[in-house]
C-alpha cells in the first residue's frame, strides 16, 4: 500500500511536481449537445422520429447497464470498442421503443464515427489557457482517461494534443480508472514518481481517490452544484478546483504556503 500524499497545501514544499496527469471528458472537453439531441438528430436524418428526452433517459440505462456487464469496453470478454459503443446504441434505441435493430445499425456506426469529430465536442473554457500556462512552467503533462481509441483524433481536431507528452486511455492500457494500473503505467511512461505527480479530473472515485491511492496529489474539478457531504468531508478545500482556471492560482498558492 502506498502511504497517503501529503495535504495539497503542504506538497509544494515538500517537493516539486514535474508531472500532471488529466482526465478529459468533462475535464477538458464536453459534449456540444446532449447526448439525447445528438441521438434524436441522427436518427431524424435516418427517418426515424424519436424524442431527444427518451432516448437521453435510455442512454443512461444502456451505458449503465453495458458497463456493468462489459467494463471498459468489453475487451477482456472478446469485444471491440466500436462493437461496445454499437450496442449500447442499439439497446438505447430499443429502450426508447424502437426494435428495429436493421434500421439503427447505420445510425450507431454514424454516431460513433460523429463521436470522433472536432465539432461533437467543445474545450471547457480556460482549459486551454491552462494547459499552455502548465506547459510554460515546465511542467510535463499527459493524460489518462476512461476513453477508447478516438481521444487521440479528438484532442488533435480540437487542437489540444500538443500539449500532451502522451495519451493514455483505458482501451490502450487494458485498465480504467480507478484501477491503479493505469496510473502506474502513466507514472512509468513520464518516468515520475508518485509523489512528483497530480492528477486532474472531475470524478471523486476515479480521478481524485485513483491517483491518491498510488501516492499520486490529486485535484477535484467540480460544478456549481454542492457536493455531497462524504467528498466534502474528505477533500481539502486546496484540491478542489471551481474550474480548470482556478488550477494556476491552487499552484501559486501552494507555493507560498507556509509548511
Amino acid at each position: 500500500m502506498c502511504p497517503p500524499p501529503p495535504s495539497c497545501r503542504h506538497m509544494a514544499h515538500r517537493l516539486q511536481l514535474r508531472l500532471l496527469t488529466w482526465d478529459v471528458k468533462d475535464t477538458l472537453l464536453r459534449l456540444r449537445h446532449p447526448v439525447g439531441e445528438e441521438y434524436a438528430s441522427k436518427a431524424r436524418a435516418h427517418g426515424l422520429e424519436v424524442e431527444a428526452a427518451s432516448l437521453g433517459q435510455a442512454f443512461r440505462q444502456a451505458y449503465r447497464a453495458q458497463s456493468l456487464s462489459f467494463p471498459n469496453y468489453g475487451l477482456s470478454q472478446g469485444l471491440t470498442s466500436h462493437r461496445w459503443w454499437v450496442d449500447v446504441v442499439l439497446q438505447t434505441f430499443y429502450l426508447a421503443g424502437v426494435r428495429d435493430a436493421q434500421a439503427v445499425t447505420p445510425i450507431a456506426d454514424q454516431l460513433y464515427e460523429d463521436f470522433s469529430k472536432p465539432f461533437t465536442w467543445q474545450v471547457l473554457e480556460g482549459a486551454e489557457a491552462t494547459l499552455r500556462e502548465c506547459r510554460k512552467r515546465g511542467l510535463r503533462l499527459a493524460v489518462v482517461s476512461n476513453f477508447d481509441q478516438r481521444l487521440e483524433d479528438i484532442l488533435m481536431g480540437l487542437g489540444l494534443r500538443e500539449y500532451f507528452d502522451f495519451v493514455l486511455t483505458s482501451e490502450a492500457s487494458g485498465w480504467p480508472k480507478p484501477d491503479p494500473r493505469i496510473f502506474r503505467e502513466a507514472l512509468r511512461l513520464a518516468q515520475v514518481e508518485p509523489a512528483m505527480a497530480a492528477h486532474i479530473g472531475d470524478s471523486y472515485p476515479c480521478d481524485y481517490k485513483g491517483a491518491r491511492a498510488v501516492g499520486m496529489h490529486s485535484f477535484l474539478v467540480v460544478g456549481p452544484e454542492p457536493l455531497e457531504a462524504a467528498i466534502k468531508d474528505s477533500v481539502s478545500q486546496e484540491c478542489l478546483l471551481p474550474s480548470l482556471s482556478h488550477l494556476l492560482p491552487a499552484l501559486d498558492h501552494l507555493e507560498v504556503s507556509p509548511p
